[in-house]
């Protein structure tokens, strides 16, 4: 078991988030306690142990709401209880209290930007009819046409499609993603304030923090007429880009940020202070004003999980982030996989211009992607992210260095993308399998019977029983990394090295150690230092291509 006595000495610090080492569990596809193929909260918390052991600060957990699975859980009907099918509210403090006995911290997901079609509020405007007050929560308006038969503007969903679903009586409601999921009408103080008791709730029960959903949309111009983007074929960054900042009708609005102001007035009340991290899919510049000290505080960067496997253009993108999270008086973060997107251990060998969904119809086999390339440099992309300065977020079983699994069965997918893009786009759900955590029985461990989305066979080599204790394995270079990280970490500045071969990523960190990647085709000379760590074996004393290793200075 690692030892956390540093952990809990900084667990004290109200400033503990900021060179934090976060792990993204997502619930249903993390430890099933009950068998019913689903994971639950008392299968996180009989797995607690891994992350303790693995060397983490704080777990953050994707929605475990009540949720019909409209779009894996981010459709909450309650997000003020547990889904059933995950456990109880008891189940949650026992988590809570067992991760803190550990000495990890709780961060949760909180989703304001829309509810669940199934939520009581939704409900009760359905039956309410136009005008009403209930239907002031949401955002319905009358169609377009002679008879209201169109949408009111040419929004377009995330997922597909407009943007707009009409309802029986005529009028439409908006929903950026699923029809499932309607949007809230943030300009009703009744919105505001119970989003204020969800904050309260949990920070009450124990949560250290919170992941902010959708953290650019909440506000949209909703004068009259509402006015149409003109171009609904742009997909967000384009949109976004292509009008001056702060005035897209939808996103990334100047008047969103007085509510995470008002939120931070909530958060500072508790001792110590709760944390929280925005997903904002903004420029960099925007995305600072979500990190200041009197908002979120931090903001995930997307710019590096989108950053091509090339040495100068990671470099720029490091710089850059750096750059804007000392702007914004908050720290860096860093992410390379998350329940949204393609593993990075199979992300990072496609070609810089593969069409990442038609890989995926493809069934990851055009281009196929070299299994044991992919890990190689993953573990490399690992080791030179957990050298920078700032937070790192890991998601589930990025330890194990599992794959995307691209070839599920269209028959099994859940995503709603697959079917609102009229199976054009398969969706997500290849991050998404239940993680291997013994190398036999009906689903690898995951729990006593078989799992909601199918695992390849090959899983069993990537289980933590098959890794454990496994000297070189990918699970013990993130147990060994993470133990070294939290002897070396101090301070959040680095310098890049002057004397860097083409292709080759050096900087030093101010704690007076070098973290060095070869991301060339070629072996190149090792700079002067003890070998702290090597995410692959060195060449005579050479580091080798897709390698990064950490040398004391």
């Amino acid at each position: 078991m690692t030892d956390r006595s540093t952990l809990d000495l900084s667990s004290r610090d109200p400033d503990w988030w900021r060179q934090a080492v976060v792990y993204q569990v997502y619930p249903r596809s993390f430890a099933d306690a009950d068998g019913d193929g689903l994971g639950d909260l008392r299968g996180i918390t009989r797995r607690l142990g891994h992350l303790a052991a693995l060397g983490v600060d704080a777990l953050w957990m994707s929605p475990f709401y009540p949720s019909e699975l409209a779009d894996g859980g981010y459709d909450v009907a309650d997000p003020r209880d547990v889904d059933p099918r995950l456990g109880t509210l008891d189940d949650f403090d026992a988590l809570v209290a067992e991760a803190h006995r550990l000495g990890l911290k709780v961060i949760v997901d909180i989703v304001p930007n829309h509810s669940s079609h199934q939520h009581v509020w939704f409900q009760e405007a359905l039956n309410s009819g136009p005008g009403s007050a209930a239907r002031d929560r949401y955002v319905f308006r009358d169609g377009r046409g002679e008879h209201g038969e169109l949408p009111p503007t040419d929004w377009q969903s995330v997922f597909g499609g407009s943007a707009w679903k009409r309802v029986p009586d005529g009028q439409w409601y908006l929903h950026l993603f699923a029809p499932e999921q309607p949007d809230l009408n943030w300009e009703n103080q009744e919105v505001r304030a119970d989003h204020r008791t969800t904050l309260r709730f949990w920070s009450d029960r124990g949560v250290d923090g919170f992941r902010v959903d959708v953290a650019h949309a909440l506000v949209k111009d909703l004068s009259e007429p509402l006015r149409d983007l003109g171009r609904p074929e742009l997909s967000r960054e384009e949109a976004l880009t292509a009008l001056p900042p702060g005035t897209h009708p939808f996103y990334d609005r100047d008047d969103v940020h007085e509510i995470y102001r008002d939120w931070r007035k909530i958060l500072d009340a508790y001792r110590p202070p709760r944390m929280a991290v925005a997903e904002a899919w903004v420029p960099g510049a925007r995305r600072a004003l979500y990190a200041r000290p009197d908002e979120l505080g931090q903001a995930f960067n997307f710019e590096y999980l989108q950053a091509r496997w090339e040495a100068e253009e990671l470099r720029q993108v490091i710089t850059d982030s750096l750059a804007t999270a000392r702007a914004a008086g908050a720290s860096a973060t860093w992410v390379l996989s998350n329940h949204d997107v393609i593993r990075h251990a199979s992300r990072l060998m496609l070609p810089p211009d593969t069409d990442l969904n038609a890989w995926l119809l493809s069934g990851g086999r055009a281009p196929a992607v070299d299994e044991a390339a992919g890990l190689r440099r993953a573990r490399a992309a690992t080791l030179l992210m957990l050298a920078l300065p700032g937070s790192a977020y890991l998601y589930q079983g990025e330890e194990l260095g599992l794959p995307e699994v691209a070839d599920l069965p269209t028959e099994v997918l859940q995503d709603p993308i697959w079917e609102q893009t009229g199976r054009v786009r398969k969706g997500r759900d290849g991050c998404r399998v239940p993680l291997p955590w013994t190398t036999a029985g009906p689903s690898y461990g995951f729990g006593p019977g078989g799992a909601w989305l199918p695992q390849p066979p090959g899983f069993a080599a990537y289980a933590v029983e098959a890794q454990d204790g496994v000297e070189g394995s990918t699970l013990e270079l993130y147990r060994t990394a993470l133990r070294l990280r939290r002897k070396l970490l101090d301070g959040e500045e680095l310098t890049w090295a002057a004397d860097s071969p083409d292709g080759v990523l050096q900087f030093d960190r101010s704690e007076g150690w070098r973290c060095v990647t070869n991301l060339s085709a070629s072996a190149v000379p090792l700079p002067a230092g003890e070998v702290l760590l090597s995410s692959a074996p060195l060449e005579d004393g050479r580091l080798g291509p897709d390698t990064t290793v950490w040398l004391g200075r």
